[in-house]
């Protein structure tokens, strides 16, 4: 499945911002239009958005275990610190955190 969001993620024309591509790409289409304002680092703290919605999409007791993974191999958990220090890819954030929901479902 998380090929599934990482092609809506990267479809052209855009229609997903990457917390909409790990929901609606991990079978979480009901959650598509509240997270319509969490990309682009908008998410709540300015966590990255496919992080938000993997924690989001996952058992509360997992959320710990999702953040530790997700900076493991994003470097980081904001958006700006993603996208300024660590520089891993929108795309594979939305990857690797649509992974996650699927491990941690």
């Amino acid at each position: 499945m998380s090929n599934k969001a990482f092609e809506l993620f990267t479809a052209v024309p855009k229609l997903h911002n990457c917390a909409q591509a790990v929901a609606d790409g991990t079978g979480h289409s009901d959650h598509v239009a509240e997270l319509a304002a969490c990309g682009g680092g908008r998410a709540p703290e300015g966590l990255c958005g496919a992080l938000h919605s993997a924690l989001l999409l996952v058992k509360s007791e997992n959320r710990e275990n999702v953040k530790k993974e997700f900076q493991a191999a994003a470097g980081a958990l904001t958006c700006r610190e993603i996208k300024s220090a660590a520089k891993f890819p929108c795309a594979e954030c939305v990857r690797v955190a649509a992974e996650l929901v699927e491990k941690y479902k």
